[in-house]
């Protein structure tokens, strides 16, 4: 599971603390030299700001534990193509066509028309596709098709005709369509399903499904398409020679030195499996590193690396392609270890019913880590907090890791953007709270969603997975279950005895105002005016929030205040506002153990899909004020190897880009392993 980072959320709340390596240092001689700042601003256009990250502790890796840092970013970027065409058929046609232009056109550069190429072709590598990385929907160019045209026509570029068209009509709108009452599958571009393929087709195919362990399920559908041939329904697999083949070739070679210079016994066994599970695509292999995996908890270097979450499957079975590779934060890990210690108490003491409860929750490790390099489903955009993996009997059984990607939350912090705080706070007491202890608030909650959130509850005996059970919706239910487990344990005194804080009730009383803030007002800036809600965390956010609005509205327990045109909600009782989150994870944990489908449905459709229409007017009319970008990604430090004459690896340095397409361009140039039709 990924905890994503609104930056509607951070912008109106501040993020998560980290010290900058920006201090002079003093050398031998006691003189004083002052570093130049890091810049982490890239550049910026549409919707998205571009940032860069530094990788703390590089320089005290060993060369061996460099190589294994350089082999499995290799590894990753080799993939890269592969979420291109997961996200849709086109996508890579298209970018193929959209980078010849770029780099072959020598007219006028000083159009608005070429602008809009240029933003149109940085939206589309931003999202790895041509739909928007966020709310799915399809970008829309600010040019013609008779200047793409020209465009083409004048770099000798071709794009067919199918590919050409469906940038600009209305065919494929919608990456991903969660609505309510349609068929999902075939009304969703992502590439997972083939022409003609629809729900009831998808269901019963799985249906017929059956594991050797009915307590250990395998994760049918994870890693491949489903198509229809002649009428029957076939499964083509990613695998060494099947689906993707060629890339995954090249990902396993990367692996396989990766595997070399291992640090431990227990790394390169889990990376033999993930070798082995490439090569053959075989589910129960994948489960058996899963395992392996898990319980490789030694070493400075750990990495995420497949076919993972499957948030971009409208009905929640296929994995999409990514990869991050982690070093320890050695320090930030040590603090935050208590939470893992504590979890059977975070259990015990949680408002599940008993039935629901773990009577042992095992082999939940929780690490800080430095990213090194991200690719797939991961890049640009990242993730700032992780806990894998998925599957609900290994976390039962073996456990889980979870992670807090310590430097990108750092480059967020000193990427400015706080501006929109005073706007949308109600008082100067909320924005004191906020600006005193929000960081350590975000901090924590990430924390607690991903360490005791994603790892509380179970399934009732012979309840199958969510995504069997509750469908459309188990995305979104699992991501608000883990905010509420999250929230719930922010405003208690146990996070105080453990350490964690220096006063459990103001850091509690910033966080609730900084969630139901963004729940209820300031993620709607990522929304166009008529839109409903549709991604998976956006949706958790607003039900969460909006539920317990409701809930509380006989005690006011939160105020909707007008104060000159202008709408805030304002918390009056944080105490019982404890009590409502509690009460609804219950509820929501409860949904999950039972599969209770026409239970989730009531609650994300009444709560997390349609928006005041009259409220997001207002929020974005107040937000025009403000220049900075609703969503941040990231370009990657370049890792450039030094050989010998030999060819051995000697010394290994780190490059940060230029600019964004610079890194773009060379991406294209270095892992481009696919063919534009897979």
């Amino acid at each position: 599971m990924k905890f994503k980072l609104l930056l509607s959320l951070v912008l109106t709340g501040t993020l998560l603390f980290s010290c900058g390596n920006d201090k002079a240092k003093e050398n031998q001689s006691d003189l004083k030299v002052e570093q130049t700042p890091f810049e982490y601003n890239v550049e910026q256009f549409a919707d998205v700001k571009i940032l860069r990250y530094q990788i703390p502790g590089w320089e005290n890796l060993t060369l061996k534990e460099q190589k294994l840092v350089y082999y499995l970013t290799q590894a990753g970027l080799s993939g890269r193509d592969i979420i291109w065409d997961q996200n849709y058929k086109h996508n890579l046609k298209i970018r193929k066509a959209l980078e010849s232009i770029y780099t072959q056109f020598n007219g006028d550069k000083n159009t608005a028309d070429w602008n809009a190429f240029e933003t149109y072709l940085k939206r589309v590598w931003f999202s790895n596709g041509i739909h928007h990385h966020y709310s799915n929907d399809k970008l829309k160019p600010e040019f013609s098709p008779g200047y793409l045209k020209l465009l083409l026509t004048e770099t000798n570029t071709v794009l067919e005709e199918e590919a050409f068209n469906v940038i600009f009509n209305e065919v494929d709108s919608k990456k991903v369509n969660q609505a309510k009452g349609v068929d999902n599958v075939a009304l969703s571009a992502v590439n997972f399903y083939g022409p003609g393929v629809t729900n009831a087709d998808v269901q019963k195919f799985y249906a017929q499904k059956k594991s050797p362990d009915p307590l250990k399920p395998l994760s049918f559908g994870l890693n491949s398409q489903l198509v229809k041939e002649n009428g029957d329904l076939k499964e083509r697999v990613y695998k060494s020679g099947g689906l993707y083949g060629s890339a995954i070739d090249e990902i396993v070679k990367w692996l396989e030195l990766a595997k070399g210079v291992a640090e431990n016994d227990k790394q390169a066994n889990a990376l033999g499996l993930l070798i082995s599970y490439y090569k053959s695509g075989d589910l129960q292999t994948w489960d058996d590193y899963n395992v392996a995996w898990t319980q490789a908890t030694e070493g400075n270097i750990d990495y995420i690396n497949s076919f993972i979450e499957v948030y971009n499957d409208p009905l929640g079975y296929r994995g999409s392609y990514e990869t991050i590779v982690q070093i320890k934060d050695f320090d930030m890990s040590k603090k935050m270890a208590v939470l893992s210690d504590n979890a059977q108490w975070f259990e015990d003491n949680s408002p599940l019913m008993d039935a629901h409860k773990k009577k042992n929750v095992v082999g939940v490790s929780y690490k800080t880590v430095n990213v090194a390099g991200e690719a797939g489903d991961a890049s640009p955009s990242t993730p700032i907090g992780v806990n894998l993996p998925n599957a609900n009997w290994i976390r039962a059984a073996v456990g889980s890791k979870s992670v807090s990607l310590g430097n990108i939350v750092e480059a967020y912090n000193n990427a400015g953007g706080s501006e929109r705080l005073k706007e949308f706070v109600h008082d100067k007491e909320e924005l004191e709270l906020q600006e005193t202890y929000g960081q350590l608030a975000d901090k924590l909650h990430t924390a607690l969603h991903e360490v005791v959130g994603h790892a509380s509850g179970q399934l009732n005996p012979g309840v199958g997975e969510t995504k069997e059970t509750l469908k459309n919706y188990a995305s979104t239910l699992e991501e608000g279950r883990a905010d509420l487990v999250a929230l719930y344990y922010l405003y208690d005194s146990k996070i105080q005895e453990l350490g964690l804080v220096e006063d459990w009730k103001k850091t509690g009383m910033a966080a609730y105002d900084g969630y139901i803030r963004n729940g209820l007002m300031t993620q709607l800036i990522r929304l166009n005016l008529g839109d409903d809600v549709e991604e998976a965390h956006m949706r958790n956010r607003q039900w969460v929030s909006a539920w317990v609005f409701e809930k509380g509205a006989k005690d006011k327990v939160i105020e909707k205040v007008t104060r000159d045109g202008k709408t805030y909600f304002n918390i009056t009782d944080y105490a019982k506002l404890h009590q409502l989150f509690g009460e609804l994870l219950r509820e929501t944990q409860r949904i999950k153990s039972e599969g209770d489908y026409k239970a989730v449905e009531a609650l994300v459709e009444g709560y997390g899909v349609k928006v005041d229409q009259k409220l997001h007017a207002e929020i974005l009319e107040r937000n025009k004020q403000f220049k900075s970008a609703p969503y941040s990604g990231f370009v990657n430090p370049v890792l450039e190897a030094k050989t010998n004459d030999a060819g051995e690896i000697i010394e290994i340095n780190i490059k940060q880009p230029k600019t964004f397409a610079e890194q773009m361009m060379d991406y294209s140039k270095k892992y481009n392993f696919l063919p534009e039709v897979n």
